[in-house]
């Protein structure tokens, strides 16, 4: 393989997007320690609301709140057991789930450690929800019209 075609050289002439995972910066991390969650967005899309993020869940971890979305909200479990106890909807490896537009979801808890990839396709909230701050929410309420 020559110089050029080395896959880091090759990236930077496109706008394609590859991160390992040793390459997550530590400080991008979005913490909730009183819910037990860390959160990291692997891509969003400022102009429409629209990410994907990795989420954390330790044993124990949780959302406190039945919540809506101001999006479609989709989800793939890569590990542990995550449940909507409401429902008692369980998300183990490789189960996925969606959750439609303004749609009721939730509390839920984690039974053990457990990741997930979640999706959005617009923007996450009307309104922050209880389980946010003003700086865990970022730029991911529904721009008003």
């Amino acid at each position: 393989m020559t110089k050029e075609q080395h896959p880091h050289v090759l990236l930077a002439h496109t706008l394609e997007v590859l991160l390992h995972r040793e390459q997550f910066d530590d400080s991008k991390w979005v913490n909730f320690p009183e819910y037990g969650l860390r959160q990291y967005f692997l891509w969003k899309n400022p102009d429409t609301g629209a990410s994907i993020a990795l989420l954390e869940f330790d044993k124990g971890g949780r959302i406190p709140v039945k919540h809506t979305h101001a999006s479609n909200q989709f989800m793939y479990c890569i590990s542990g057991d995550y449940e909507y106890t409401d429902v008692g909807l369980r998300l183990k490896p490789g189960s996925y789930y969606m959750n439609p537009k303004d749609h009721p979801h939730g509390p839920t808890i984690a039974h053990e450690k457990s990741v997930l990839i979640e999706i959005y396709d617009g923007p996450h909230y009307y309104e922050k929800p209880v389980f946010h701050t003003d700086e865990t929410i970022g730029d991911f309420l529904a721009k008003k019209t």
